[in-house]
């Protein structure tokens, strides 16, 4: 399998050069609209690999979102963060080697893509936090009052679509309680929000994020 790997920010490894199977374009950290659309026209029936952090490869997927080619490309992952939540959570290999080799001979999986309301996706992990407000995963009531951080994953057995885990710190514990659900809802006091690694521009007092109707078509190591 061909595939174009996108050289995100500083993240080129010796490891991954031009060749037979790959071709490597150098594109600036969290790539965008110029960077990334141009890229689709080449591709053929080749895939997108993202070399880079979580960050990277959410900006990437959402150009295939706003581009409406979710269905028609393969994505795989190149992580360059040995503590990626992505990596982590869809089974994909920090190695730069075995990534690679992954992505340009492993088959696509449909996963859940999850959204939220104000336009984005997320890939890996988003955290909200700390919070006090009024949370529900679909019908249920995750939070009434605070706690130290909510943090929400898609599903990696897409399940109904993402992961809520709502954690509080004490002194000498830390207790979490995860629900799962199809939307997270939050309504709050101004809070920080962080998407795959990167921060939201400003305080949010409301939030949602959701599953997508449609699956990213992700390259990952199935456990």
């Amino acid at each position: 399998m061909r595939g174009i790997v996108l050289a995100c920010g500083n993240s080129q490894s010796p490891l991954i050069t031009d060749g037979d199977r790959i071709e490597v374009r150098e594109v600036p950290s969290r790539p965008g609209k110029a960077e990334v659309d141009p890229v689709f026209a080449d591709l053929g029936d080749g895939r997108l690999i993202v070399h880079g952090t979580d960050a990277d490869l959410n900006a990437v997927v959402l150009r295939l979102l706003r581009t409406e080619r979710l269905a028609d490309v393969a994505v795989g992952y190149v992580p360059v963060d040995p503590d990626s939540a992505a990596a982590a959570l869809w089974g994909i290999p920090t190695d730069a080697g075995r990534a690679v080799d992954l992505a340009l001979s492993g088959d696509p999986d449909r996963v859940s893509l999850v959204r939220d309301d104000v336009g984005g996706v997320l890939l890996g992990r988003g955290s909200l936090g700390p919070v006090r407000g009024v949370g529900y995963a679909d019908d249920t009531v995750v939070l009434r009052g605070q706690a130290s951080r909510i943090d929400v994953t898609p599903d990696p057995d897409n399940g109904l679509g993402l992961l809520v885990s709502v954690v509080h710190k004490r002194l000498f514990m830390t207790k979490s309680r995860t629900t799962e659900g199809r939307a997270f809802q939050l309504g709050c006091l101004p809070v920080e929000v962080r998407i795959d690694g990167f921060a939201h521009p400003r305080p949010m007092n409301k939030w949602t994020w959701y599953r997508h109707t449609e699956d990213l078509r992700l390259v990952r190591g199935l456990q």
